[in-house]
């Protein structure tokens, strides 16, 4: 609000000025928003069809559960030989999705709109889609070079400059990343690769959230030939689609999580061809980390999901994946933490469903919020970190850092068949919301939570006919908790010969 002038204050001498209006705390730099995997709509050049993000109620169903539903998302020989003008990522995603393992895949608009409170003109803030099936590599040499023209244009704007006549900051507008997901990874290497070698010069900060720097033990249950157990449809379609995509064997864990009974290492790439990968792109892969590892994120923010149940080890029998919420530890000479009789100790591990806490955290310093993997870029609290992150150099996090609930249940059902979601970190379902929401229908139906065992609540649940569903679970003192989940329909569905 204006302030009144001083002449009309009584008994002070009249003054020819008004004090100015006060402004909104604002960031004069440009603003780079990277999606994770999945998160950009992808169109074929060639058929001008949408491949990936269909703006059509049912488009996910049909994408899973029809017969040439993935095909065209596959890569091409070309394509794996580095001709990739097939496929235009066109935007950020802008429908609810869904994948085996991964899960819900949010639409960007409430990290975009929250962005957009916090800069100077919309024009500050460019979007990078991405075709998430290629490497890492290959997407941060785009990044690299839209991110630089993004900052030339932004620097020329009359919106700067109008901008900067109201503050005190005289340095050059520089870039700030945000980055979700598989997105940290690909800014880690536009940074780092020497692609623009000013780059790193030219960014104030890099804020990551829930990004796998360490890798996934979720990528090698994608991966995984599944041998010995039947898996859904689904499942079997992900699997065959992954098989080559150089950007799922970029997420492949790179940490001590093969459990060998006395012993735990590290995956290799004849590991990777075991369960299902390729062997020359888990190699590719391992190659291009080694080479990043050494290098730190400039001023660097990292977000870690908590108190979501987490897969972080696995064993391996005969090119079957068994993966484990257990973790293992090292001693800081990195010797293997045993028990007295030499048996590699295993300790309760957390995460944000998909990346465990450790894997999100280059250095010491991570923001831990009790939020899902998917949530970390579309949550009240993450998002008044990333607004925070933009317009203060510092950063002191969400008040709830250290509590929250976690949220477990399967990521494929069948319609009208009951199936548990456990919601962990409280055995008192008082003041706490659980509903089941139709994202492409007007189904909405309460779930009712009981206390099971301790600090856990159960409930049973099923949903009246295929399509995409949101949980949703509320409670008064902790961040809202979503997940999206698949239905089937109850005629079984066979997996299609390999």
């Amino acid at each position: 609000m204006t302030q009144p002038s001083q002449s009309n204050i009584p008994g002070k001498n009249p003054q020819p000025y008004r004090l100015p209006q006060t402004l909104r705390n604002i960031t004069l730099d440009a603003v780079v928003v990277v999606p994770g995997i999945m998160g950009s709509e992808l169109y074929d050049n060639r058929t001008d069809t949408v491949l990936w993000g269909i703006a059509d109620p049912g488009w996910i169903s049909k994408a899973w559960l029809s017969d040439s539903g993935l095909t065209p998302l596959h890569l091409t020989e070309d394509e794996q030989l580095g001709r990739t003008d097939r496929v235009t990522a066109r935007r950020l995603l802008q429908t609810p999705a869904w994948s085996p393992f991964l899960r819900g895949i949010e639409p960007y608009h409430d990290l975009l709109a929250a962005i957009s409170t916090c800069v100077a003109h919309p024009d500050a803030v460019l979007p990078f889609p991405y075709d998430w099936r290629l490497s890492v590599a290959t997407n941060a040499r785009r990044l690299a070079d839209d991110a630089r023209q993004h900052l030339t244009r932004w620097r020329a704007h009359d919106a700067l400059q109008a901008a900067r006549r109201h503050t005190a900051d005289e340095r050059p507008a520089r870039l700030v990343f945000i980055a979700h997901s598989m997105g940290g990874l690909i800014t880690h290497a536009a940074l780092t690769l020497g692609h623009d070698n000013d780059l790193t010069d030219d960014t104030r900060g890099v804020m990551t959230l829930g990004t796998p720097f360490h890798g996934s033990v979720l990528a090698a249950q994608i991966l995984n030939t599944g041998q010995g157990s039947p898996i859904p449809l689904p499942h079997s379609r992900l699997r065959a689609l992954a098989a080559a995509m150089p950007g799922v064997h970029d997420l492949l864990p790179r940490f001590p999580c093969l459990d060998e009974g006395l012993d735990v290492r590290r995956l290799t790439p004849t590991d990777v061809a075991d369960l299902g990968g390729d062997k020359d792109l888990a190699a590719a892969s391992q190659a291009f980390h080694d080479r990043q590892s050494p290098h730190p994120l400039p001023r660097h923010r990292a977000v870690a999901g908590i108190r979501q149940p987490t897969l972080q080890s696995l064993t391996l029998d005969n090119g079957r994946v068994t993966a484990s919420h257990h973790r293992f530890a090292h001693h800081a000479d990195g010797e293997l933490r045993r028990d007295v009789h030499g048996v590699p100790l295993r300790f309760e591990g957390d995460g944000d469903g998909t990346v465990h806490r450790q894997s999100a955290v280059l250095a010491p310093g991570a923001l831990p919020i009790a939020l899902q993997h998917g949530a970390l870029a579309q949550g009240e609290a993450a998002l008044q970190t990333v607004t925070d992150f933009l317009v203060h150099e510092e950063t002191f996090g969400p008040d709830q850092a250290d509590g929250g609930l976690g949220l477990e249940l399967p990521d494929y059902v069948t319609a009208r068949t009951e199936w548990d979601l456990h919601l962990t970190g409280t055995d008192d379902p008082a003041g706490i919301d659980c509903t089941v929401t139709g994202v492409d229908t007007a189904h909405q139906r309460d779930a009712r939570l009981h206390a099971t065992d301790d600090e856990t609540l159960t409930a049973r649940v099923s949903v009246p006919e295929p399509g995409l569903y949101r949980i949703t679970v509320r409670s008064p003192t902790t961040p809202a908790l979503t997940q999206l989940v698949l239905a089937g329909p109850d005629t079984p569905l066979l997996p299609e010969a390999e």
